[in-house]
Protein backbone atom coordinates (compact mmCIF):
# COMPACT_ATOMS: atom_id res chain seq x y z
CA UNK A 1 0.00 0.00 0.00
CA UNK A 2 1.26 3.47 -0.88
CA UNK A 3 2.18 5.85 1.95
CA UNK A 4 0.60 8.82 0.12
CA UNK A 5 -2.00 8.63 -2.63
CA UNK A 6 -3.72 11.32 -4.68
CA UNK A 7 -6.69 10.51 -6.85
CA UNK A 8 -8.32 12.70 -9.53
CA UNK A 9 -7.07 15.94 -7.95
CA UNK A 10 -8.22 19.14 -9.60
CA UNK A 11 -7.63 22.64 -8.31
CA UNK A 12 -8.89 25.94 -9.67
CA UNK A 13 -7.87 29.53 -9.06
CA UNK A 14 -10.99 31.36 -10.16
CA UNK A 15 -11.50 30.35 -13.78
CA UNK A 16 -7.98 28.92 -14.13
CA UNK A 17 -7.48 25.20 -13.66
CA UNK A 18 -4.01 24.87 -12.11
CA UNK A 19 -4.10 21.11 -11.48
CA UNK A 20 -6.09 18.73 -13.66
CA UNK A 21 -6.64 15.04 -12.89
CA UNK A 22 -3.48 14.61 -10.80
CA UNK A 23 -2.80 11.11 -9.47
CA UNK A 24 0.09 9.93 -7.31
CA UNK A 25 1.24 6.82 -5.48
CA UNK A 26 4.24 7.45 -3.23
CA UNK A 27 5.61 4.42 -1.42
CA UNK A 28 7.34 4.32 1.94
CA UNK A 29 11.08 4.93 1.68
CA UNK A 30 10.87 6.19 -1.91
CA UNK A 31 12.71 9.23 -3.24
CA UNK A 32 10.60 10.70 -6.02
CA UNK A 33 10.95 13.84 -8.13
CA UNK A 34 8.21 16.16 -9.38
CA UNK A 35 9.43 18.26 -12.30
CA UNK A 36 8.09 20.48 -15.05
CA UNK A 37 8.48 23.95 -16.60
CA UNK A 38 7.72 27.09 -14.61
CA UNK A 39 4.00 27.35 -13.96
CA UNK A 40 3.42 23.61 -14.38
CA UNK A 41 1.69 23.34 -10.97
CA UNK A 42 4.41 21.65 -8.93
CA UNK A 43 4.31 23.91 -5.86
CA UNK A 44 0.49 23.89 -6.04
CA UNK A 45 0.66 20.11 -5.57
CA UNK A 46 2.79 20.61 -2.44
CA UNK A 47 0.34 23.21 -1.17
CA UNK A 48 -2.55 20.79 -1.69
CA UNK A 49 -0.76 17.96 0.14
CA UNK A 50 0.14 20.18 3.11
CA UNK A 51 -3.23 21.91 3.47
CA UNK A 52 -2.20 25.38 2.30
CA UNK A 53 -4.85 24.96 -0.41
CA UNK A 54 -7.89 22.71 -0.33
CA UNK A 55 -8.33 20.66 -3.50
CA UNK A 56 -11.34 21.67 -5.59
CA UNK A 57 -11.94 18.00 -6.40
CA UNK A 58 -10.42 14.64 -5.54
CA UNK A 59 -8.81 12.84 -2.62
CA UNK A 60 -5.38 12.91 -0.96
CA UNK A 61 -4.79 10.16 1.57
CA UNK A 62 -1.81 9.60 3.88
CA UNK A 63 -1.64 6.19 5.55
CA UNK A 64 -5.20 5.83 4.26
CA UNK A 65 -6.38 8.94 6.15
CA UNK A 66 -7.96 11.77 4.16
CA UNK A 67 -5.93 15.00 4.13
CA UNK A 68 -8.25 17.20 2.05
CA UNK A 69 -9.94 19.62 4.43
CA UNK A 70 -7.29 19.36 7.15
CA UNK A 71 -5.28 22.40 8.25
CA UNK A 72 -1.50 22.66 7.77
CA UNK A 73 -0.81 22.14 11.49
CA UNK A 74 -3.04 19.03 11.54
CA UNK A 75 -1.11 17.64 8.57
CA UNK A 76 2.24 18.45 10.19
CA UNK A 77 1.09 16.56 13.29
CA UNK A 78 0.62 13.53 11.03
CA UNK A 79 4.37 13.62 10.36
CA UNK A 80 4.45 15.39 7.02
CA UNK A 81 6.95 18.26 6.72
CA UNK A 82 8.04 20.56 3.92
CA UNK A 83 10.46 23.25 2.87
CA UNK A 84 9.68 26.14 0.53
CA UNK A 85 10.99 27.38 -2.80
CA UNK A 86 11.63 30.77 -1.17
CA UNK A 87 13.18 30.13 2.23
CA UNK A 88 10.70 30.88 5.02
CA UNK A 89 12.65 31.19 8.23
CA UNK A 90 11.78 33.33 11.23
CA UNK A 91 14.42 35.78 10.16
CA UNK A 92 14.64 37.79 13.38
CA UNK A 93 14.80 34.75 15.65
CA UNK A 94 17.97 32.89 16.51
CA UNK A 95 19.06 29.76 14.67
CA UNK A 96 18.27 27.72 17.80
CA UNK A 97 14.81 29.27 18.21
CA UNK A 98 13.95 28.53 14.57
CA UNK A 99 14.38 24.82 15.33
CA UNK A 100 12.82 25.03 18.81
CA UNK A 101 9.61 26.52 17.47
CA UNK A 102 9.08 23.53 15.17
CA UNK A 103 8.59 21.35 18.28
CA UNK A 104 5.41 23.20 19.23
CA UNK A 105 3.06 20.49 17.95
CA UNK A 106 4.93 17.89 20.04
CA UNK A 107 5.09 19.82 23.32
CA UNK A 108 3.49 18.03 26.26
CA UNK A 109 2.76 20.89 28.66
CA UNK A 110 -0.36 22.99 29.06
CA UNK A 111 -0.66 26.75 28.45
CA UNK A 112 -0.89 27.30 32.23
CA UNK A 113 2.28 25.29 32.83
CA UNK A 114 4.03 27.37 30.15
CA UNK A 115 2.80 30.62 31.70
CA UNK A 116 3.94 29.63 35.19
CA UNK A 117 7.07 27.76 34.06
CA UNK A 118 5.85 24.92 36.24
CA UNK A 119 4.92 21.25 36.02
CA UNK A 120 6.08 19.62 32.79
CA UNK A 121 7.29 22.88 31.24
CA UNK A 122 10.92 22.79 32.40
CA UNK A 123 11.37 19.11 31.59
CA UNK A 124 9.87 19.53 28.13
CA UNK A 125 11.88 22.66 27.35
CA UNK A 126 15.08 20.86 28.33
CA UNK A 127 14.16 18.01 25.97
CA UNK A 128 13.25 20.36 23.13
CA UNK A 129 16.42 22.43 23.45
CA UNK A 130 18.51 19.26 23.59
CA UNK A 131 16.90 17.84 20.46
CA UNK A 132 17.23 21.19 18.67
CA UNK A 133 20.93 21.37 19.45
CA UNK A 134 21.39 17.77 18.30
CA UNK A 135 19.85 18.68 14.93
CA UNK A 136 22.01 21.77 14.62
CA UNK A 137 25.08 19.62 15.31
CA UNK A 138 24.03 17.15 12.59
CA UNK A 139 23.67 20.03 10.14
CA UNK A 140 26.95 21.63 11.33
CA UNK A 141 25.15 24.74 12.55
CA UNK A 142 25.61 24.34 16.31
CA UNK A 143 28.26 27.08 16.47
CA UNK A 144 25.70 29.49 14.99
CA UNK A 145 22.90 28.69 17.46
CA UNK A 146 22.80 32.22 18.88
CA UNK A 147 22.97 34.04 15.53
CA UNK A 148 19.86 35.46 13.90
CA UNK A 149 18.62 33.42 10.95
CA UNK A 150 18.79 36.42 8.61
CA UNK A 151 22.55 36.74 9.19
CA UNK A 152 23.34 33.28 7.80
CA UNK A 153 24.72 32.72 4.29
CA UNK A 154 22.20 31.35 1.80
CA UNK A 155 23.44 27.76 1.96
CA UNK A 156 23.28 27.75 5.76
CA UNK A 157 19.72 29.09 5.64
CA UNK A 158 18.75 26.18 3.39
CA UNK A 159 20.26 23.72 5.87
CA UNK A 160 18.50 25.43 8.77
CA UNK A 161 15.14 25.18 6.97
CA UNK A 162 15.62 21.43 6.48
CA UNK A 163 16.73 21.04 10.12
CA UNK A 164 13.58 22.85 11.23
CA UNK A 165 11.45 20.54 9.07
CA UNK A 166 13.11 17.48 10.59
CA UNK A 167 12.43 18.80 14.09
CA UNK A 168 8.78 17.82 13.54
CA UNK A 169 9.98 14.19 13.24
CA UNK A 170 8.41 13.60 9.82
CA UNK A 171 8.03 10.36 7.92
CA UNK A 172 7.35 12.22 4.66
CA UNK A 173 9.50 15.21 3.67
CA UNK A 174 8.57 17.51 0.77
CA UNK A 175 11.52 19.51 -0.58
CA UNK A 176 10.63 22.46 -2.83
CA UNK A 177 13.64 23.34 -5.03
CA UNK A 178 16.35 22.65 -2.42
CA UNK A 179 19.12 23.41 -4.97
CA UNK A 180 17.80 26.87 -5.88
CA UNK A 181 20.67 29.38 -5.96
CA UNK A 182 23.39 26.76 -5.55
CA UNK A 183 26.48 26.34 -7.70
CA UNK A 184 27.49 22.95 -9.24
CA UNK A 185 29.79 22.07 -6.34
CA UNK A 186 27.07 22.83 -3.80
CA UNK A 187 24.59 20.74 -5.80
CA UNK A 188 26.93 17.73 -5.63
CA UNK A 189 27.10 18.14 -1.84
CA UNK A 190 23.32 18.53 -1.64
CA UNK A 191 22.78 15.28 -3.53
CA UNK A 192 24.85 13.39 -0.99
CA UNK A 193 23.16 15.25 1.84
CA UNK A 194 19.64 14.32 0.67
CA UNK A 195 20.68 10.68 0.34
CA UNK A 196 22.12 10.84 3.84
CA UNK A 197 19.09 12.40 5.57
CA UNK A 198 16.81 9.93 3.82
CA UNK A 199 18.85 7.05 5.21
CA UNK A 200 19.61 8.57 8.63
CA UNK A 201 16.04 9.71 9.36
CA UNK A 202 14.28 6.87 7.46
CA UNK A 203 12.36 9.32 5.30
CA UNK A 204 10.15 9.15 2.27
CA UNK A 205 11.01 12.16 0.09
CA UNK A 206 9.11 13.96 -2.66
CA UNK A 207 11.07 16.82 -4.21
CA UNK A 208 10.53 19.57 -6.74
CA UNK A 209 13.64 20.62 -8.59
CA UNK A 210 14.75 22.35 -11.79
CA UNK A 211 18.35 21.11 -11.54
CA UNK A 212 18.22 18.03 -13.73
CA UNK A 213 21.59 16.80 -12.51
CA UNK A 214 20.15 16.46 -9.02
CA UNK A 215 16.81 14.98 -10.12
CA UNK A 216 18.32 12.43 -12.47
CA UNK A 217 21.09 11.62 -10.00
CA UNK A 218 19.07 10.76 -6.89
CA UNK A 219 15.40 10.15 -7.78
CA UNK A 220 14.20 6.60 -8.30
CA UNK A 221 11.06 7.77 -10.06
CA UNK A 222 10.05 11.06 -11.68
CA UNK A 223 6.66 12.58 -12.44
CA UNK A 224 6.50 15.37 -15.03
CA UNK A 225 3.81 18.07 -14.98
CA UNK A 226 2.94 20.63 -17.63
CA UNK A 227 0.02 23.08 -17.27
CA UNK A 228 -1.27 21.03 -14.35
CA UNK A 229 -1.43 17.72 -16.19
CA UNK A 230 0.88 14.71 -16.04
CA UNK A 231 3.08 14.36 -19.13
CA UNK A 232 5.14 11.37 -18.10
CA UNK A 233 6.12 9.21 -15.15
CA UNK A 234 8.77 6.59 -14.64
CA UNK A 235 12.45 6.00 -13.82
CA UNK A 236 14.92 8.73 -14.83
CA UNK A 237 16.26 6.90 -17.87
CA UNK A 238 12.75 6.64 -19.34
CA UNK A 239 11.61 10.18 -18.50
CA UNK A 240 14.72 11.88 -19.87
CA UNK A 241 14.07 10.51 -23.36
CA UNK A 242 10.30 10.99 -23.46
CA UNK A 243 9.36 13.16 -26.52
CA UNK A 244 6.60 15.00 -24.64
CA UNK A 245 9.01 15.88 -21.82
CA UNK A 246 11.65 17.13 -24.25
CA UNK A 247 9.04 19.22 -26.05
CA UNK A 248 7.83 20.78 -22.79
CA UNK A 249 11.37 21.74 -21.78
CA UNK A 250 12.81 22.67 -25.18
CA UNK A 251 9.67 24.29 -26.59
CA UNK A 252 9.77 22.45 -29.88
CA UNK A 253 8.67 19.07 -31.18
CA UNK A 254 11.29 16.37 -31.20
CA UNK A 255 11.67 14.40 -34.40
CA UNK A 256 10.51 10.85 -34.11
Amino acid sequence: MALLTARSIRHNFGGLRAIDDFNLDLHQGELMGLIGPNGAGKTTVFNLITGVYRASEGSIRYRDEELVGRTPHEITARRIARTFQNIRLFRDLSVLDNVRIAHFSQSRYSPIEALLHAGRFRREETRIIGHSRDLLAIFKLEHLAGETASSLPYGHQRRLEIARALATRPELLLLDEPAAGMNPSEIDQLMEFIRWIRREFQLTILLIEHQMKLVMGICERIKVLDFGRTLAEGPPEVVRSDPLVLEAYLGEKVAE
